[in-house]
């Protein structure tokens, strides 16, 4: 799959050896669905083999239908339905593995990757968006809007993206599991305070100090394979076990995927109810 293909995203490279990946499906609030995951795994294939590219930003669309800062979205997690894969080839649905909920394919290219990765969230990041922002990306900047909710308990499921394994050694145990027991929203500036974040921005100038930190991690701004061979360093001790924890994320995700309890979880946030739980 080529950049020029993508749908769910953008990806732009800079000449300064900036590459900007953009969460581009605002009118779900860039919520990402299996397909979504696929072009984020080629994005960060063809990341990885450019050597021009030295450093990737990633940060989601605003609505063209709001002004207003406060509304925006990095993304809005999972999205579900699977219309998203009707009419697709079946050279690209061949790629698409429907038991793979956790996401561990894509979850291990981006740890493995040794490219440096910053997140730009700019507004709601829930669920998935955050996992995949914690297993991901090497600095997390945050708008002064932004805010966090990682809603599985409420949805009756597990989380994803190996967060099983990031969160309890960034917070220990027991804020870990308030947090996700609870469905707990975190404000940007409680993500800052846990360690969740490196800084919170003005919204305004969110984007441009991304930038200007990413400059500093590739030449001619930075020494760019001395950052590299650190971020190796610092992550291929771990990746078996960030390997294991997707394997049971998987499975625990797999063995919820249809229980009564997922459903009415879905449909109490349709229905914009509190949800009511059998247990079953």
């Amino acid at each position: 799959m080529q950049t020029e293909d993508f749908k769910d995203i953008l990806y732009d490279k800079g000449d300064d050896g900036v590459v900007t990946l953009t969460l581009n499906t605002p009118k779900r609030k860039n919520a990402l669905s299996a397909y979504s995951f696929l072009e984020l795994y080629w994005a960060m294939e063809h990341f990885e083999k450019a050597p021009e590219a030295g450093v990737m930003i990633i940060t989601g669309a605003r609505n063209p239908d709001s002004n207003d800062p406060a509304k925006e979205a990095y993304s809005s997690g999972g999205y579900f339905s699977t219309d998203v894969l009707e009419g697709l080839p079946d050279e690209i649905l061949q790629q698409i593995d429907l038991t793979d909920i956790a996401q561990k394919r894509f979850t291990m290219k981006m740890f493995n990757c040794c490219k440096p990765i910053i997140a730009a969230v700019n507004g709601l990041a829930m669920g998935g968006a955050f996992t995949m922002t914690l297993a991901g990306c090497d600095l997390v900047y945050m708008s002064e809007h932004a805010w966090v909710q990682m809603p599985f308990s409420k949805l009756g499921l597990v989380p994803e993206l190996a967060s099983t394994y990031f969160l309890p050694r960034l917070l220990g145990f027991q804020k870990a599991k308030e947090i996700l027991y609870f469905s707990k929203k975190l404000t940007a500036a409680d993500c800052l305070e846990l360690g969740l974040a490196n800084a919170v921005l003005p919204h305004d100038e969110l984007l441009d100090y991304a930038r200007e930190q990413a400059r500093k991690l590739t030449p001619p701004g930075g020494a760019g394979l001395a950052i590299q061979e650190m971020k190796r360093i610092l992550h291929k001790p771990h990746a078996h076990e960030v390997a294991q924890a997707l394997d049971l994320e998987n499975e625990g995700l797999n063995k919820l995927w249809s229980t009564e309890d997922f459903m009415e979880g879905v449909m109490s946030r349709i229905e914009r109810r509190p949800p009511v739980y059998r247990g079953k």
